[in-house]
């Protein structure tokens, strides 16, 4: 062997890291410490934490390949993001982490072909973020008696944004009074939200038909970079 010739297997494993430069960063999920388990996913990201506004995309795991299937802008918390095992009730903040759904809901009719139960919005249907009820950070008809009218959220009062919505289930299987309520994916209101995360009605609607319980789908919630970092959930 000539000075400075590498042998062949030398070479077969570098070529692919030559190969390799200059390529795009694989997709999002791929970077992600989890996403589930499911073959089903989306990603809402703020620049920063500070940030009230951000993107949503939405993914399919093809062939063991994430694939983006669409894309929205979106809105979070008037006041950010903050990290959801800190997170406080009242601080208009979207909790970061890594969320399954566990039912859709709506004003208005389930879109053809929506596969999650989809639960309607009567004239008594309530969502309880008394910490003193019983109902806490639950759907309740009609309100709960031990649930305070102004520590809950009369759904059909939203009729912008609770035309479509799955709910989110932070804090929501063992919930943890003051850490928060009502955390839900829906349509655009006005402006930032009290910490959901909203996106266009035409955007959600796609959600709706999109998602797949049984394939497991999850929301993940975080910033580009820092602590709350979306890699990192």
């Amino acid at each position: 062997m000539r000075p400075g010739a590498a042998p062949a297997a030398v070479l077969a494993l570098l070529c692919p890291l030559v190969r390799g430069a200059g390529q795009p960063p694989a997709p999002l999920p791929a970077r992600m410490a989890d996403t589930g388990g499911g073959t089903q996913l989306i990603t809402a990201v703020a620049a920063r934490a500070g940030t009230t506004t951000g993107t949503l995309t939405w993914w399919d795991l093809r062939d063991g390949h994430w694939v983006r299937t669409g894309s929205a802008p979106a809105r979070f918390g008037a006041r950010g993001l903050a990290e959801g095992a800190a997170r406080r009730q009242g601080t208009d903040t979207t909790p970061t982490g890594l969320y399954g759904m566990p039912y859709a809901f709506g004003i208005e009719a389930a879109p053809r072909g929506t596969a999650y139960r989809y639960r309607p919005v009567r004239r008594n249907s309530w969502w309880c973020q008394d910490g003193d009820s019983r109902a806490y950070n639950r759907w309740t008809e009609p309100r709960a008696a031990d649930c305070r009218a102004a520590e809950a959220e009369h759904l059909i009062g939203y009729r912008a944004q609770y035309a479509h919505a799955l709910v989110v289930d932070f804090n929501y299987h063992r919930p943890v009074r003051g850490r928060g309520a009502g955390i839900f994916l829906h349509v655009d209101g006005r402006g930032a939200t009290a910490g959901c995360v909203s996106v266009p009605k035409d955007a959600m609607r796609r959600i709706l038909r999109w998602a797949d319980p049984a394939r497991r789908p999850h929301l993940a919630i975080g910033t580009t970079g820092g602590r709350t970092a979306i890699n990192r959930y």
